[in-house]
């Protein structure tokens, strides 16, 4: 029996409250790129613009760590991979500690002693500037394709269950995150950051404790998940065949994260915003547990999930087309008969969609402005032309990366895509990863 749902059921269940938090959500963070753009300083200097005058404090930036680091693709994906194969991915979390003590150790001293803007730099001290401009290439590249799709796998599954028209999302989303980008530079990407991983953490937390209440309590969502054969740990196979164990996991999760806070160009300049390395370790620490306790919580919403649908597979009965829309789905069965509750969720999702294209922006302004602009064309170019060519060049990347919006539609699903990114992205940074260990030495004298 097909109990798909129709366009005008979908319609009907996401009111007009749902749009109105929703609206909230982008008004508030277009606010705040306002207050910074057109209040104070204004955002005059490629400091100010790119490093926000390396003045921010641990609290703000350990919350953009983690909103950079915490796409809405791992927001909807972990829930259905525990949904669809058990818990034994939770245990990527331990890398997430291995990882940031190898960056704050390893890597955070470099750059603080050559007080770096583009993490490339490093490529062209230690080798050639043509290598410098290879990396940045690179980067440039992967990251106007990853906001393309950050943006739009979410949009596409949370408009076939509730209804919101994609492209509709996809405008506000992208009009916003220039807006805000272009207009208060690092400081305004940051505390919209900020704002936005309260969003992301408050929006989770309500659907998966209203969820678990409504289904019995914690016990009957464990008991749930131990009959169904969901609950797996520590798994030590070392046949490579097998999905995940603790091997891929702790070893790959290292391998495939040390390039993000390692390496990657968004991190490194959220590291340089404040003045001391001790401060940057600390906030890279709170960044560690945060980012596992919403891993904990997705993984627990996974559970459930299964909880309420083990008897009734959605996917089986077609009541959605794809594993993407199964967490919005339960969203919408869930909080749906509660006004602006399934908007609050709606919100969280893109927060998550919005910080990533934020910071992707600002990076990869900074980027070509210090290794292109700067590095080829204008060595001398004076400060207020900098900072102008930076705003424009965030804006040139978002309207990129929004035509590109059209290329993500071909491809599959939400936490699939993430992989493939990461795949990709770990092979180009790996051996930069090794460079930059081995002769950090040379650069601490």
């Amino acid at each position: 029996m097909d109990t798909s749902f129709d366009s005008e059921e979908l319609s009907a269940r996401f009111k007009w409250p749902e749009y109105l938090v929703f609206g909230a959500m982008l008004a508030i963070s277009a606010g705040i790129g306002v207050f910074y753009g057109c209040f104070g300083r204004k955002q005059k200097t490629t400091s100010e613009f790119l490093m926000a005058n390396r003045s921010m404090g641990i609290f703000p930036m350990s919350m953009s760590l983690i909103a950079s680091f915490m796409s809405a693709i791992t927001l909807l994906g972990t829930p259905v991979e525990m949904y669809r194969y058990g818990t034994q991915y939770w245990v990527v979390g331990i890398s997430y500690f291995i990882v940031m003590a190898s960056a704050s150790a390893l890597y955070l001293p470099v750059y603080f002693n050559l007080q770096v803007t583009s993490v490339y730099e490093y490529l062209e001290l230690r080798f050639h500037k043509s290598v410098r401009l290879l990396g940045s290439a690179a980067f440039m590249t992967q990251m106007c394709i990853y906001m393309a799709i950050v943006v739009y796998a979410p949009a596409l599954a949370l408009s076939q269950v509730t209804g919101m028209n994609v492209y509709f999302a996809i405008v506000a989303i992208f009009i916003v995150c220039i807006f805000y980008t272009a207009l208060g530079g690092m400081k305004a990407v940051m505390w919209t950051d900020t704002f936005q991983v309260i969003i992301m953490f408050g929006s989770m937390l309500i659907v998966i404790i209203k969820g678990a209440i409504d289904l019995g309590g914690p016990s009957v969502v464990w008991e749930t998940a131990v009959n169904g054969s969901r609950i797996e740990f520590f798994n030590a196979d070392l046949d490579p065949r097998v999905r995940h164990t603790i091997w891929s996991l702790v070893i790959g999760g290292y391998f495939t994260w040390i390039t993000v806070y390692g390496t990657n160009q968004a991190q490194v300049q959220r590291y340089m915003t404040v003045p001391t390395v001790e401060q940057a370790k600390k906030a890279i620490w709170i960044n560690a547990f945060g980012l596992f306790g919403i891993l904990t919580i997705c993984c627990y919403g996974g559970l459930v999930i299964f909880a309420k649908y083990h008897s009734c597979d959605p996917l089986a009965t077609n009541r959605i087309k794809t594993s993407d829309q199964l967490f919005p789905l339960f969203v919408m069965d869930t909080l749906g008969e509660i006004p602006g509750l399934p908007g609050l969720f709606v919100a969280g999702i893109f927060s998550a969609a919005l910080s990533t294209v934020s910071s992707g922006l600002n990076s990869l302004a900074a980027i070509c402005l210090e290794d292109f602009v700067k590095g080829i064309f204008y060595d001398k170019l004076s400060d207020e032309k900098a900072t102008s060519i930076s705003k424009f060049l965030a804006v040139g990347f978002g309207v990129i990366s929004f035509l590109l919006v059209f290329v993500a539609e071909q491809l599959g699903g939400v936490l699939q895509v993430n992989e493939h990114k990461n795949h990709y992205h770990s092979q180009w940074y790996s051996f930069y990863c090794k460079l930059l260990s081995r002769q950090r030495c040379q650069f601490l004298e």
